[in-house]
């Protein structure tokens, strides 16, 4: 009898604890740490995207992943190529994500044998012809945005914090597409399931979903969206993301982060 008292005050004491961390969360520190949850030290991937329009026509473009973390977390540099099919073969996208600074992308396109770069008030525009824009691509810059803590909300079986996200002005709104967006990141791991984005009349404009999650650092407990949905409500376009094959490797090479690798085909 005494171990089971002692064993129920241990968990008592562990809940209360863990209560009480949660109770200090802010809806700032709640997205900071979703951040955190989906870097990885490296890893290289390959994909499928599918657009499909309002009719249901789909188009399929497989493509490959790197990603690598620099200067202790505080840069994300990324190439993403495709591959497949032909019209889209070789374009590449390369991204350096800054934590608190804008971020630089180029965009090469091997039709015109040409690399540009994506400015910030491009940001809102489609990627690739998908659902998802240059902004949905990295992580938002934290100061540019307001954090309300709405409540809690079950998303496919996930218990997760329901937040806000505010543009602080026009500006940012404008360059990101959206004068709000409501976001569930579950409350175990941080990771985000659903996002809902508001248009610059807030109205509903898109809707993403995670439907997988891969722990693939498990040492650092780091993880990979492995199948998300953004759907357009206003025209009934949807563009799905499926990881097909994941692999987590710290140790990549630098070289692929630049604009001379992105224009090999």
């Amino acid at each position: 009898m005494r171990i089971k008292a002692h064993v129920t005050i241990i968990s008592l004491i562990f809940t209360i604890v863990v209560l009480h961390a949660q109770s200090q969360l802010t809806g700032q520190l709640i997205q900071e740490k979703s951040i955190a949850a989906t870097q990885i030290a490296g890893a290289e991937a390959l994909a499928t995207m599918t657009i499909i329009d309002g009719k249901g026509n789909e188009r399929v473009r497989k493509l490959t992943q790197i990603s690598k973390l620099y200067e202790n977390s505080k840069t994300e540099k990324k190439l993403i190529r495709f591959m497949a099919p032909a019209d889209v073969k070789g374009t590449a996208f390369l991204t350096f994500d800054y934590r608190e600074e804008t971020d630089d992308k180029w965009l090469y396109l091997p039709a015109l044998r040409k690399t540009r770069r994506i400015v910030s008030s491009e940001n809102a525009k489609s990627f690739m012809g998908s659902e998802f824009s240059y902004s949905d691509m990295t992580p938002p810059i934290i100061g540019d945005f307001t954090y309300t803590i709405l409540g809690e909300e079950e998303i496919n079986g996930t218990l997760c914090w329901k937040i806000e996200i505010t543009p602080k002005d026009y500006d940012i709104a404008d360059e990101n597409g959206f004068s709000k967006k409501i976001s569930y990141f579950g409350k175990h791991d941080y990771v985000i399931r659903k996002a809902l984005y508001f248009d610059l009349d807030e109205e509903l404009h898109k809707e993403l979903t995670v439907y997988a999650i891969k722990e693939l650092d498990t040492q650092n407990h780091k993880y990979r969206l492995m199948h998300m949905e953004m759907e357009n409500k206003q025209n009934g376009r949807k563009s799905i993301i499926q990881v097909d094959k994941v692999q987590f490797v710290p140790e990549i090479k630098n070289e692929y982060f630049t604009t001379r690798y992105l224009e090999r085909e």
